[in-house]
Parts: C-alpha cells; sequence; structure tokens
C-alpha cells in the first residue's frame, strides 16, 4: 500500500509560515510522500518561495510539487522552482519521477496545466492568432503530461497538476469561469497512461471527488475544499483506495 499526502492552494506568505508545520511534522508516521497541487505561493515571488520552503522542506517524507498561476505572477518561475529545489522539494512540469515505497514503485507525472474548458463548452484552436496561442499553450502543456505519464517505468502512477482535468471537481464555481479552471485536455493525457490517480488544485470553491472519462479518479486537494493541512490516499496496486476521514489532519484554520 502506498499512502499519498497532498494539498494544494497553500499560498504560503511570512504570515503563513508555521500554520501547517505542525500537522506536517506528523507526516512520516502518515504518508510516504506528499505532493503540492500549485499556488503554493501568493505572488510566486523568491521571498515567498523561501517561505514555502520553510514550511514543506525537511519534512522526512519526499515533497514533490507543481506550480500554479500564482507562482507565476511575477513572472519567476525558475527562480522560485529553485528555491524550491535547493530545499530538496521536487518540481514537475511535464516531466516525472519514481520513488521506491516499501518496495512498490510510485511514479509522479505532473505539470502545471492551463485553462481552455471541457467537452461541448471549450475553446478550440481557430481565429485569432491569440485564440490558438492560447489553446496551444493547453495543447502543449496537456501533451507534456501525458508523455511524462506514458514514460514512468513503475508499478503505480499519479498525476498531479494544478488546473483541474475534469468538471466534475468544479461543482461550486460559477459556471463562467470552468474555462479557467480547467482543460479537457489534461483529463484524456491522464486517461492515456493506466494513471490510478490524479490530483489538482485551483477551484477553491469546487468539490473533491471527481472522475475522468476514462475512470480515473481525481481528486481536489485544494486547501479551501479539503479544509486540512492534508488528505491522504491509499493507493493499492493498480487500484486506489481512499483514506478514513478520521485520517486526516487539520492544518488550525
Amino acid at each position: 500500500m502506498i499512502r499519498i499526502a497532498a494539498v494544494g492552494d497553500v499560498h504560503i506568505d511570512k504570515d503563513v509560515v508555521g500554520r501547517y508545520r505542525p500537522a506536517l511534522e506528523e507526516l512520516p508516521d502518515r504518508a510516504d510522500v506528499l505532493l503540492l497541487a500549485g499556488d503554493l505561493t501568493r505572488h510566486g515571488t523568491e521571498d515567498e518561495a523561501r517561505c514555502v520552503a520553510t514550511e514543506f522542506g525537511g519534512l522526512g517524507v519526499p515533497v514533490i510539487a507543481v506550480l500554479g498561476n500564482h507562482d507565476h505572477q511575477s513572472d519567476q518561475p525558475d527562480a522560485v522552482t529553485r528555491v524550491l529545489t535547493d530545499a530538496g522539494i521536487t518540481v514537475l512540469e511535464g516531466t516525472g519521477t519514481v520513488l521506491d515505497c516499501g518496495g512498490t514503485r510510485l511514479g509522479v507525472a505532473g505539470a502545471k496545466g492551463f485553462g481552455g474548458g471541457f467537452a461541448g463548452r471549450c475553446a478550440s484552436n481557430f481565429g485569432e492568432p491569440e485564440m490558438k496561442a492560447f489553446v496551444g499553450t493547453t495543447e502543449r502543456i496537456a501533451d507534456r503530461l501525458g508523455e511524462a505519464l506514458r514514460a514512468l517505468d513503475c508499478d503505480v502512477k499519479v498525476a498531479l497538476t494544478h488546473y483541474s482535468p475534469v468538471p466534475d471537481t468544479l461543482v461550486g464555481e460559477p459556471l463562467e469561469i470552468y474555462p479557467f479552471l480547467g482543460c479537457y485536455q489534461l483529463g484524456r493525457a491522464i486517461d492515456s497512461a493506466g494513471t490510478a490517480l490524479a490530483l489538482h488544485g485551483h477551484a477553491h470553491h469546487g468539490t473533491e471527488r471527481g472522475t475522468t472519462p476514462g475512470g480515473v479518479r481525481v481528486r481536489n486537494v485544494a486547501h479551501p475544499v479539503i479544509k486540512q493541512a492534508y488528505s491522504v490516499y491509499h493507493l493499492l496496486g493498480d487500484d486506489a483506495e481512499e483514506s478514513e476521514p478520521g485520517a486526516l489532519v487539520h492544518a488550525g484554520q
């Protein structure tokens, strides 16, 4: 059994440092790995990234992250990534990594993702150059995620994104902003690779549970949704079983 802890949208700055840490110190007893689903900072500055490194570095379990849209706000994603990497956090963007979890190889592929909408109500690669660039960005990121997932040599695959791959976990958000919260291309990439579980954030007013068209379980782990320091998901071989709510740890607020 593999135990995966996950949270997103923690939006760390100096005033938040220390809020999650008491619960995070218990991670080695509760999980094999922690996945961070983007929007780790508020404005994507190096100073905020250092706060994230302080909060999530040196936890005693591997920490794997993708960046979110907030982490790009100051146009310093490379600097943010460097600070997190120096703290021992693996940052994925169209890439993957494999961990040995008690003899089972867990593969995690991640990408920030992008918007565009979902089947029947989505942007299309047609018309103005600006629209083609928008949809082209979505397709390029999703293609890289799919390639990274299919390339993993492991027993169990997990996809980690910031944007949602399905509309299911957006229920509660205004319909008008669905195209800015995720896209169907991410779901298609996840379905192409025998993925066991997909985790994302970004939708603060969404719901936790959904499923891709191909049957992959999707979980929205945005902190405002799970309202805890992290949720833990148990994976057994190619199947996934959810942890009991009592196994979860609260962040304090």
